[in-house]
């Protein structure tokens, strides 16, 4: 049955029937706009060096702005976020400060510490948190200490420099509630952490997106100063397409204006257009340079100053207001006619909206009470029978993933080919990245993996992240997996764009398990089936299966190729790449992924065919192809060479040289475990209600005599036989699962390693014309530069694939039942079903962000600020992978996008 109705679930309802859109504002800004493939307009695809921090104070962004704790409109017309200067830094913070991916010794790396801390999904109530350091920013030393370390030594981090010493910091909040659709109230709390006063000043900051620089939309909105109430400071802001908003400053703060424009005498040794530009506050601040900003108190950006002293443990609020309503109760006669109605008074709001004037008791109502719906809101989808800790952890790993929303527009035509506002791109685009990817145009809300160091969405990231919205957002959920289905997202010949550095990269065919994961969830969470969703995705599914079938098994041999499928540095070598040795690559993942796919595909088909029979020959289809694929896989491969390798029993890539020679590559790793994920249990109950399916599948099982191989007929029901189909048979089963939860080899005290331990003392090594290329156990960061060195395959442990690893285990149990059981771990006397297998990995991937019996969280690793201190230690990061042997977060440190999926596991688990 569906839960019980609470506030937010009003307005989630309220967004999904088209009443009133709650979600118009909320998170959308990036938190790095700066050395993205959209803003690089270099001939050969520099992008970190051709738009780098440096620039970003002073230079406009074409395709989107970024910010710190920031939100805008659901098109970024209008933005808002933080700027604030201690008195020390030599430029004004009004963005994150990381590395590049040629700077940092582990690839890009974001140099600040900010934490998520919560959010609704209509974004009714938000809250994030950032720790600025009172001494002088380290940019200088975080650039050189990283340079000067290799591969081989840990990052040096914000926290090593030694800038947090004695708390020496601020934290500051940065609280947002919504009174209405339009009506945003902001609330910035400043503590002083430190032992002695410190001054900060605050720079609350609006400004437009520019729009009006390009050559194609010349309409340039305005923001000017205006009476308001008496207690505040008033911007009147007036935009083409929302008409009129006010920002409201509590206080007597004073207003500065420039214009969101590039300063070319500082970027490009030009002249400006304007002498107000993007830079100007901190020139006026830093600098002293009075004239930087417009005397007119006019502009398309504005800040309110805040300067503020505090004693030592002191803290400050303050308040501001963006809204609708206006301020003095009737439109301003003098101001320019627009297209869109005139804005509403206090009246048309409900009773629970504070009058414009209202920054005391109405105000902090608004926010209580909408912190109060919040808690509502979680304590319906929070485990009631868990610690306060695990509670804590799996609402923050869902308030990172709301968070983690953002405004991405990339149209990859007019970005080769130019605006007609600025000088012609290099013709050499042309032929560099993203050139087949002309009908991409993108202009949406996207679930990003981290706003930082991913500020753009990666197609098979975006799926896990999916499975996990879904728990607080179904409708989200299905809208994200639908959008990257659009005609201008894939492209015609339907294949799905992978990630903005190389839309042509190949990602493991995922969508069709997170759509149906996904129309699962919302079924038991609403207790209705969205059909149309579910018909809708499968449609062009079909064309992206399709894609995979012509591109990827060339030969026809139902083995599959497919490059690095997300898994960067996990081979010998680049398998995106052509090989050394020549030759062509099979995959053991490749083909996997493609089995699972099509049992993900038929498991959609036999559902839609419960209401419409066409889908039953279509489920034939997908039946007869993974059987094809899993007798190719585990008898003969392309050339009479499975990728099973009965000696060992484990699965591998298999390597066919130009000289006719086949061989294993024999590394252990995850490559060898996504047989598993290609499983499905078909009930004769429902079997039964579909007889032409029924019939062709007998017919198909009595012609091929080969068929008992792959489809274990084994158990019995009340109603007849069920069958399992899968890649992986029972015999084998035991055997890949015997190394799986080998503790000297997969098996972590946090899951499972991406590569066996066991190269720790047996290293890989390929040799080929006097070159070695070897694989070593690395549990933590990569010591080479394969595919950036950002992130590592070959030891640590990553939330994805350890997700469908538990759900494989508890597939092979709805079927297996109590007649199959293991060692966990191998070789102890721990006999257990597979449910449990899944239930201990599920633990201990948890067990990463809990607190343990000495009061320490693994992935805080051996960082002692975050396992003690008071400020810090219950403030958690989803981390990108973590350490194969300890646990610690490694790689990006806000990707609550995959690695959200803690929460998913904490609800089904436990702890």
């Amino acid at each position: 049955m569906p839960r019980l109705q609470t506030r937010e679930d009003e307005r989630l309802e309220e967004t999904r029937t088209r009443k009133k859109y709650w979600k118009r504002w909320g998170p959308y800004l990036s938190e790095r706009q700066w050395g993205t493939v959209r803003e690089d307009y270099s001939p050969y695809g520099t992008a970190w060096e051709y738009f780098p921090h440096d620039h970003a104070r002073s230079r406009a962004y074409r395709w989107g702005e970024d910010g710190i704790g920031g939100i805008s409109d659901r098109h970024q017309m209008i933005c808002f976020g933080l700027a604030m200067w201690n008195g020390r830094d030599h430029i004004l913070k009004e963005r994150l400060f990381g590395l590049t991916g040629h700077q940092g010794n582990h690839g890009e790396d974001v140099k600040e510490y900010y934490f998520y801390l919560d959010s609704t999904p209509t974004h009714s109530y938000m809250q994030m948190l950032y720790k600025y350091p009172q001494a002088e920013f380290p940019y200088d030393a975080l650039v050189a200490e990283n340079g000067r370390r290799n591969r081989t030594q840990p990052e040096f981090e914000l926290m090593d420099t030694g800038v947090f010493a004695e708390n020496r910091y601020f934290d500051v909040f940065v609280e947002y509630a919504k009174a209405d659709v339009e009506d945003i109230l902001i609330k910035l709390i400043v503590v002083n952490r430190g032992p002695e006063a410190a001054t900060l000043h605050l720079l609350p900051s609006l400004w437009f997106r520019n729009t009006w620089s390009w050559g194609k939309d010349g309409r340039r909105p305005t923001m000017r100063k205006t009476v308001g109430p008496e207690n505040c400071r008033c911007v009147e802001v007036q935009h083409w397409q929302y008409g009129k908003r006010w920002l409201l400053c509590a206080g007597q703060p004073q207003l500065l204006f420039t214009e969101n424009e590039t300063n070319y005498e500082r970027v490009f040794a030009g002249k400006s257009p304007t002498p107000f530009v993007k830079d100007a506050f901190h020139e006026y601040l830093i600098q002293k340079n009075q004239s930087a900003i417009n005397p007119q108190q006019t502009g398309t950006k504005m800040a309110a100053y805040y300067p503020l002293t505090l004693g030592p443990g002191d803290s400050t609020t303050l308040k501001l207001r963006l809204t609708d309503i206006d301020p003095q109760g009737a439109i301003n006669n003098d101001a320019k006619k627009v297209t869109t109605n005139s804005s509403p008074t206090h009246s048309d709001h409900n009773d629970e909206v504070p009058t414009a004037a209202d920054f005391g008791a109405g105000f902090e109502h608004l926010f209580e009470l909408r912190q109060k719906e919040a808690d509502d809101f979680y304590g319906s989808r929070v485990p009631k029978d868990i610690s306060e800790d695990a509670r804590a952890v799996m609402r923050q790993a869902l308030s990172g993933m709301l968070w983690s929303k953002q405004f991405y527009h990339y149209d990859v035509l007019t970005w080769l080919t130019g605006d007609p506002g600025q000088p012609t791109p290099p013709e050499e685009r042309w032929n560099g990245r993203n050139k087949d990817w002309t009908q991409l145009y993108n202009d949406d809300i996207i679930s990003m993996p981290d706003k930082w160091e991913y500020p753009w969405y990666a197609a098979w990231d975006l799926t896990f992240h999916c499975v996990s919205l879904a728990i607080i957002d179904p409708d989200f959920a299905k809208d994200q997996l639908v959008l990257l289905l659009r005609e201008w997202y894939m492209n015609p010949n339907g294949q799905l764009p992978a990630y903005e550095w190389a839309f042509s990269d190949v990602n493991p065919p995922v969508h069709a398990w997170a759509a149906w994961r996904v129309y699962k969830i919302e079924r038991r969470v609403r207790g209705v089936a969205d059909r149309a969703f579910l018909e809708k995705v499968f449609h062009k599914l079909l064309l992206n299966f399709t894609w995979w079938v012509n591109r990827k098994d060339p030969d026809g041999s139902n083995i599959f190729q497919g490059g690095f499928l997300g898994l960067d540095n996990i081979g010998v070598f680049d398998r995106s790449a052509p090989l050394p040795t020549g030759g062509h690559l099979e995959q053991s993942d490749g083909t996997s992924w493609m089995g699972m796919y099509c049992l993900n595909m038929l498991a959609i088909a036999l559902e839609l065919a419960k209401e419409d029979r066409a889908y039953e020959d279509i489920a034939s289809k997908f039946f007869e192809h993974f059987v094809y694929i899993a007798h190719a896989m585990n008898n003969f491969g392309s050339r009479g060479k499975s990728l099973w390798d009965e000696e060992d029993g484990f699965y591998y890539d298999v390597l066919h040289l130009p000289n006719g020679e086949d061989h294993f590559l024999k590394v252990r790793s995850m490559v060898g475990l996504i047989p598993l994920f290609g499983v499905e249990t078909l009930e004769p109950e429902a079997i039964d209600k579909l007889p032409g399916f029924k019939r062709r599948m007998q017919w198909f099982i009595d012609n091929h005599p080969d068929v008992p191989d792959h489809i274990d007929m084994s158990q019995k029901s009340a109603r007849g036989t069920r069958l399992l189909l899968s890649l992986v048979s029972k015999k084998r089963l035991g055997r890949v699962l015997s190394r799986m939860l080998d503790e000297s080899e997969f098996l972590s005290l946090y899951g499972i390693r991406a590569l066996s331990r066991f190269h720790k003392d047996h290293p890989y090594e390929l040799r080929f014309n006097g070159t070695v290329n070897s694989v070593n156990y690395e549990p933590a960061e990569s010591a080479t530069g394969t595919f950036g060195g950002n992130s590592n395959w070959r030891g640590p442990i990553w939330f994805p694939v350890n997700y469908l690893l538990v759900e494989s285990l508890q597939k092979y149990h709805h079927y297996y039942g109590e007649d199959f059981k293991v060692a966990c771990p191998t070789g102890s006397n721990n006999q257990t079903d597979l449910w449990q297998v899944a239930a201990e990995i599920s633990r201990r991937l948890t067990r990463l962000f809990l607190r343990d019996d000495q009061g320490r969280r693994p992935v805080n690793g051996a960082t002692e600020v975050f396992q003690s201190d008071l400020y810090w230690r219950d403030l958690v990061l989803f981390y990108e992978f973590f350490n194969g042997d300890n646990g610690a977060g490694l790689g990006a440190n806000h990707q609550t996008g995959w690695t959200g999926l803690v929460a998913k596991m904490i609800q089904q688990s436990g702890e």
